[in-house]
């Protein structure tokens, strides 16, 4: 009886413990994601202030209504074209940066790695206008330079407007990588690269079999976290180019406040979007974790 009665207090305890964090988990993740679904099948366009006193499930008109819509697909190819660069620019980049500084083939490693992080220190906002004055306008420092090797060219967005974007992204969140990569590549025992070393592997060797598999995990939650972020991506672009010229800069987020705050709301478009979004990232994470599983080794 003794031991049941100190297993029931222990399992008591545990619950005690562990309840706060459970309420504030469904009352800050959990009930916003929940009522977030609910609200994208009713017709909620803001109640009795904006003429729509009732409220009724309607299904998933606003998620046919999205799919129908051709600026929710150059919004979701911008997406795309981010997470490409993210995991695909970032990650590599970042990578091979912090490859060359862990093993000492450049001097002043201190100053090179603050450089590459300092982006990130950085403010959004001020990046975003910094890069504006820079890119976006006639007679910003890059159409400067493009006059002295053409003169008479006339400032452009409309060849490839998502192109000055994606190299600001580029340049802001690789050393994040750096940074991640740097600290797990400190991990590795220096006698396992010394003894493949004595074993006559050369560096690329000594990369590929022993460093990259080491950080296959590593590698896989910096995909994951250049995923996500590339789909929240909102303030840079806002600031930027607010989605112009023409809505060709838009991205899923930015398409997403558009509907929900510009205009007459449209709640129920704009959770959908949120929605897609969740589900989109959902699907990637889960591409990468498979593609981990069956090419990469173990942290």
């Amino acid at each position: 009886m003794r031991d049941l009665s100190s297993k029931a207090e222990q399992r008591l305890s545990y619950a005690l413990l562990v309840l706060p964090a459970v309420l504030f988990y469904f009352a800050v993740m959990a009930f916003p994601t929940i009522f977030s679904v609910v609200l994208s099948l009713t017709n909620y366009n803001g109640g009795k202030i904006f003429g729509n006193p009732d409220i009724h499930i309607v299904g998933i008109q606003s998620y046919i209504k999205t799919f129908k819509d051709e600026y929710f697909y150059l919004a979701l190819k911008n997406n795309m074209s981010i997470v490409g660069v993210s995991v695909f620019g970032q990650i590599p980049l970042g990578f091979a940066l912090a490859y060359i500084l862990s093993r000492g083939l450049v001097k002043g490693t201190d100053f090179f790695q603050t450089m590459v992080y300092l982006p990130n220190v950085i403010s959004t906002v001020v990046i975003g206008i910094l890069f504006q004055s820079f890119f976006l306008n006639s007679n910003s420092v890059y159409m400067e330079i493009v006059r002295i090797f053409k003169p008479g060219a006339e400032f452009t967005l409309n060849e490839n407007p998502m192109l000055p974007v994606l190299i600001v992204i580029l340049w802001m969140y690789t050393g994040m990588y750096v940074i991640i990569f740097l600290a797990n590549l400190q991990k590795i025992d220096v006698s396992i690269i010394e003894a493949t070393k004595i074993d006559g592997a050369n560096e690329m060797q000594t990369l590929r079999y022993i460093i990259l598999p080491a950080l296959s995990g590593v590698i896989v939650t910096s995909a994951i976290l250049a995923i996500s972020g590339s789909l929240k991506s909102f303030d840079l672009i806002y600031v930027m180019t607010q989605g112009g010229p023409a809505k060709r800069t838009n991205v899923l987020s930015l398409y997403m406040y558009d509907k929900a705050f510009k205009g007459a709301p449209n709640y129920p478009l704009a959770n959908a979007i949120s929605t897609i979004m969740v589900i989109i990232s959902f699907i990637l994470i889960v591409l990468t974790k498979t593609v981990e599983k069956h090419f990469g080794g173990k942290e």
